[in-house]
């Protein structure tokens, strides 16, 4: 979405959150073991490294950590808490160092310890940060986009909603990732019939 964004600059990105497995036991509660979500998680992760023109998501070496999968709220309430100090821009900022952290250094961002080197690494206050991490306001500003997600029957990440009229479903090329928002800058619309990837909104709002 960066490269979409150096390319068009009038598109506007505004993150939200949405928790695959918002709780500490919900992989093992989705896959049935905490073993068998991992092992899962970790062919989903080799099919995206397929679509990363970095191959940045380092699979082999998640799969040798010996910890729990990590749960997706800390991380969350780590952007939001971002969000608060300096808006969508510190959203983004916090969520890519997140990722790098989990997709490739393999850390467990579970751990506050792994979320505040990624928020030193981001140039946040650690001290501010922290209570906001822990806060009420972040709890609820981080379910009330799930809430949003369930509205709009989101059910997987990433999943952009473009102009509340379309989403983009799945881990898809950059290639095609940019056709889609050239052709939204030019005409409004998506002209190309994308089979799976782009569907049209009934109703909500993104």
């Amino acid at each position: 979405m960066r490269r979409i964004v150096a390319k068009f600059p009038q598109v506007e990105v505004v993150h939200r959150c949405f928790a695959l497995a918002p709780e500490p036991d919900s992989v093992a509660r989705i896959f049935g073991s905490k073993e068998r979500g991992k092992k899962e998680i970790m062919r989903h992760w080799r099919a995206a490294n397929m679509n990363d023109d970095e191959h940045r998501i380092n699979a082999d070496l998640m799969e040798s950590r010996e910890f729990d999968y990590p749960y997706s709220m800390p991380g969350l309430k780590a952007c939001k808490a971002a969000e608060i100090h300096r808006g969508q821009l510190g959203h983004w900022d916090m969520f890519d160092r997140v990722q790098k952290a989990h997709l490739t250094e393999c850390s467990n961002i579970s751990e506050t310890r792994v979320l505040v080197n990624c928020a030193i690494d981001i140039g946040l206050d650690v001290n501010r940060f922290v209570n906001d991490l822990n806060s009420e306001r972040v709890s609820y500003m981080v379910w009330r986009d799930i809430e949003e997600a369930r509205k709009l029957n989101i059910y997987a990440v990433p999943t952009p909603v473009i102009n509340r009229r379309y989403i983009v479903q799945g881990a898809i090329n950059t290639s095609i990732l940019e056709l889609i928002f050239e052709q939204l800058v030019e005409t409004g619309e998506v002209l190309t019939p994308f089979s799976g990837v782009v569907a049209i909104l009934k109703g909500g709002k993104a």
